[in-house]
């Protein structure tokens, strides 16, 4: 299984903005469809944004228009920017492949806190 670690997590005032990274252990990073997730206190695990090794990407609905993911495959990282930042945003965020198929373990996360 290949290993991640996000980061770039923090506290921010609403409205305000973060990058958040997922740097992957393995090459298998290039050719697979990455996602973010993020799950909330005593809420289940959802996925946020998605992108496919082609590029083709994915929102949901909550976060559209807000967040950009992207990656860069030389470097097996995963990239999630994040404006406009709403309080509803904080959660603990993960990246992992989509869909999940249990080939990433799932890292520690990294917070994000966003204060109203």
């Amino acid at each position: 299984q290949v290993q991640v670690v996000e980061s770039g997590g923090g506290l921010v005032q609403a409205g305000g903005s973060l990058r958040l990274s997922c740097a992957a252990s393995g090459s298998i990073f290039s050719s697979n469809s990455m996602g973010w997730y993020r799950q909330a206190p005593g809420e289940e695990r959802e996925l946020v944004a998605a992108a496919s090794s082609g590029g083709d990407t994915y929102y949901a609905d909550s976060v559209k228009g807000r967040f950009t993911i992207s990656r860069d495959n030389t470097k097996n990282t995963l990239y999630l920017q994040m404006n406009s930042l709403k309080p509803e945003d904080t959660a603990m965020y993960y990246c992992a492949e989509v869909p999940r198929l249990g080939m990433f373990d799932w890292g520690k996360g990294t917070l994000v806190t966003v204060s109203s």
